[in-house]
């Protein structure tokens, strides 16, 4: 069950308003709510996602992608069912749209997550593949067991939970990845079925946290790529947040309800890339894509990190988070 805090019942209706997320689903009894993970149980909302995963893998976390937080490291990585949007192009739809149609589930529990990541050498926790948000008990919950064992705790998240879940969310995150997937709110009303406002707003929001944040924005031909759609997204980024937060472009494939779209054109990749240095961010990295990832010192470029695919290496050129050739102030967080 969740807390008071994330749902409330009318005895009128016996319909329950989930708060875990920005939709706020108001909930027929015996029905679930948009993610198809939270059930209107007697007047209480049930949360079926808990202990159930769809994932659990050890990736390096420049997969989530991360680049500036523990880089070289490994994160445990867990996944889930379902979603808080219905993006037409999503790209883990199997898991996140069609988790009605999957027989089989692996069930683990919180103490048997921290195990595993500790046992395989991992730095961190990441909650990702599917949206997080919507397994708030499950990833509390084994979240607060991990930092006892001094683990990192990471979100690979669209964005979208309430203003409720997000302050509570913040007292357990040490990290985030943030899907900000175009500057335009109808783009989102009709790609996403989202609001685009709640998104910039919880992404200010982890920003002013002081939590470590990167943003990533897959482009879709047509779609979000245009040259005003992609200066619009980098000056929300220099003029809301800090030009210190790393920007990955990433490139799109067909998928889901988009079946028939090309992958997105390497050129458009490259020229959003340099017009967001151009226009002042000071890391800007490219996702499935084959290009040069290394990280450079903004101020005087000199090579701080080098990455070969998912391969990393700290060339020792950041001493406490300053360029020792420079002494410019730098954003990330290394390994002990």
């Amino acid at each position: 069950m969740f807390r008071d805090v994330f749902f409330k019942k009318s005895s009128k209706t016996q319909k329950v308003r989930c708060e875990i997320c920005s939709n706020y689903c108001k909930i027929k009894p015996d029905e679930c709510g948009i993610c198809g993970q939270h059930k209107n149980v007697n007047g209480e909302l049930f949360d079926l996602s808990y202990s159930v995963v769809s994932s659990l893998n050890v990736d390096p976390i420049e997969k989530k992608p991360l680049y500036h937080f523990l880089p070289g490291s490994l994160s445990y990585s867990v996944g889930g069912f379902g979603c808080n949007m219905s993006c037409l192009n999503c790209q883990n739809y199997i898991i996140s749209q069609y988790y009605d149609k999957i027989s089989y589930k692996d069930k683990i529990m919180p103490e048997n997550i921290v195990e595993n990541a500790l046992s395989s050498g991992c730095k961190s926790i990441s909650w990702t593949y599917n949206e997080p948000t919507i397994q708030f008990n499950f990833a509390k919950k084994t979240s607060l067991l991990a930092k006892r064992e001094n683990l990192k705790i990471i979100y690979v998240s669209n964005g979208y939970m309430s203003r409720e879940s997000l302050i509570e969310t913040l007292n357990f995150v040490d990290a985030f990845n943030i899907d900000l997937k175009s500057i335009s709110s109808n783009f989102y009303k009709k790609v996403c079925k989202a609001d685009l406002n709640v998104v910039l707003e919880n992404i200010k929001d982890i920003y002013n946290s002081g939590k470590h944040l990167e943003l990533t924005n897959l482009l879709i031909n047509d779609y979000n790529d245009s040259k005003e759609d992609i200066s619009q997204l980098i000056d929300f980024i220099l003029e809301e947040l800090g030009s210190e937060v790393p920007l990955h472009f990433s490139r799109a494939f067909p998928y889901y309800k988009m079946p028939n779209m090309e992958p997105t054109k390497e050129e458009t990749l490259i020229n959003a890339l340099s017009l967001a240095k151009e226009k002042g961010l000071e890391y800007v990295y490219l996702g499935n894509v084959p290009y040069d990832n290394n990280s450079y010192c903004p101020e005087c470029g000199e090579l701080l990190i080098k990455r070969n695919g998912y391969k990393t290496e700290d060339l020792g050129k950041i001493e406490e988070n300053k360029c020792k050739k420079c002494g410019k102030e730098l954003n990330f967080i290394l390994q002990n």
